[in-house]
């Protein structure tokens, strides 16, 4: 499997974790349904801008700072002004954790595919 092709896997993961937060019924419910968009949407949007090579170029770190300023400039624009968006300042600590677990995962798909990181090529 090529970078690409998994890194789209993992976007569509992501926004399969922000459709699907809706229909959780169990402990923590409100926490999930408030916060789990926000995690899933900052896991995509980070493997999202990892297929674009401007962002990919110059090693993770750097695109998680990218999908970190994506995400928290739609946090403070209420939605780019696109969509309805309610403020929480807790949605930036939701979007860091997001942002951090794509970082380890690709790190860890990386490692188990056996590739070199990504400022390595």
């Amino acid at each position: 499997m090529t970078v690409k092709v998994r890194n789209v896997i993992f976007t569509l993961c992501g926004a399969a974790g922000l459709l699907l937060k809706g229909r959780y019924r169990g402990p923590f419910q409100e926490a999930i349904r408030g916060y789990c968009g926000n995690f899933a949407v900052s896991f995509a949007v980070y493997f999202l801008l990892a297929n674009v090579p401007l962002c990919r170029k110059k090693g993770r770190l750097p695109l998680a700072g990218c999908a970190l300023a994506v995400v928290s400039l739609f946090e403070a624009t209420d939605g780019f002004g696109l969509m309805a968006n309610t403020y929480d300042p807790l949605d930036y600590a939701a979007n860091a954790a997001g942002i951090a677990l794509a970082v380890w995962v690709d790190a860890a798909a990386s490692k188990a595919e056996g590739r070199p990181r990504p400022e390595n090529r």
